[in-house]
């Protein structure tokens, strides 16, 4: 026997299109109410406010050449930030990226002036950073010493190295080739901003999809839990402050790029800037509750900020007020949160 088959009329068939509407309605309710809630929704917010005045205020803001400005402005701070971002969600802390900065770049930069091959020296470079990361792992999730007093320490002797080997002088005589890093561009996108991107890019995947990310968070979160469901705690944090590492010697070689030059007095008060975006961008700073999205948010944020003040004429000494007072506003929102979530 057939299946009867009835043709709808086209009253039901509006009522069927109208119960679609609704389910799709509802699905996008639901998915705005969990972005309200999430890390980004609040420095997205904020970003777009800081825009939209800084476009009143001035017309040169949305120019061209002001916007790759920025872009390059931000994408130093922003790769830096990435590292700090997997280590405060990992309950720590890092204060040395900005000494490792300078003392991956200005080693980078003696090595090709003493003619050895860039393919070694940059790769060098990027292994030092990983060295005094893992150093700074190891004591914390090992010797079991507080982070704040660790990464303090290795700023200074990291600092200290690169003014000893280079005299306090700068190390100029790069090859021509060395500034694409820095200043040059892909298909119209300048350099520093690809590479800030690749590397949000791949920690991105590396924090949201998969298990490293998950004991990242897990560690924030509640470390002895973690530890008592079989997380090897002191494995991934020795791994966070070799990330922290290694993503503030990229950024060395940015700068150095872009500055044609090895500067050990290079990427001093950094590592506060990095804080900042990360703190701003929604990363709690107890750990366990942030995103790497919300980081770019919060670096673009600073840097929109700083490009905008200057361009109106705001006094340098001014502008650490704003700043501070928005870090304060960024971190008492986070707390609120964290109430709100628990």
């Amino acid at each position: 026997m057939q299946p009867q088959v009835r043709d709808l009329n086209s009253s039901e068939l509006h009522k069927a299109d109208a119960g679609i509407g609704v389910g799709i309605g509802i699905r996008t309710r639901i998915s705005l109410a969990r972005f309200a809630k999430g890390p980004v929704c609040y420095p997205l917010v904020g970003l777009m406010m800081v825009c939209l005045v800084m476009v009143t205020m001035t017309d040169a803001f949305l120019t061209p050449d002001n916007l790759i400005n920025v872009g390059r402005q931000v994408s130093i701070n922003a790769i830096i930030a990435v590292g700090m971002t997997c280590v405060i969600l990992s309950g720590g802390i890092d204060l040395s990226v900005g000494s490792v900065m300078a003392l991956s770049g200005t080693l980078t930069a003696a090595l090709m002036i003493a003619a050895v091959p860039p393919a070694l020296a940059i790769p060098i470079g990027f292994a030092v950073g990983i060295a005094i990361g893992l150093m700074n792992g190891f004591c914390i999730a090992y010797a079991g010493m507080p982070p704040i007093i660790v990464t303090l320490a290795t700023m200074g002797i990291a600092r200290g190295i690169a003014l000893v080997a280079t005299g306090g002088y700068p190390i100029d005589g790069l090859p021509d080739w060395f500034e694409f890093f820095g200043r040059g561009d892909v298909f119209g996108l300048q350099a520093p901003i690809l590479i800030m991107l690749l590397v949000f890019a791949v920690m991105y995947v590396v924090l949201d999809h998969t298990p490293f990310g998950r004991y990242v968070y897990a560690l924030g979160g509640n470390e002895e839990a973690a530890r008592l469901s079989g997380v090897r705690v002191a494995r991934y944090k020795l791994l966070v402050y070799a990330i922290s590492g290694l993503c503030a010697s990229i950024a060395g070689l940015v700068l150095t790029s872009r500055l044609m030059s090895g500067q050990p007095n290079a990427g001093v008060s950094f590592e506060l800037d990095a804080i900042a975006a990360v703190v701003i961008g929604g990363t709690s700073i107890s750990g366990g509750r942030g995103s790497v999205i919300g980081t770019l948010i919060g670096a673009m944020l600073l840097g929109v900020l700083n490009n905008g003040l200057n361009m109106i004429g705001v006094s340098p000494y001014v502008q650490n007020i704003i700043k501070g007072v928005i870090i304060l506003l960024a971190i008492y929102i986070s707390r609120e949160r964290s109430k709100r979530l628990s």
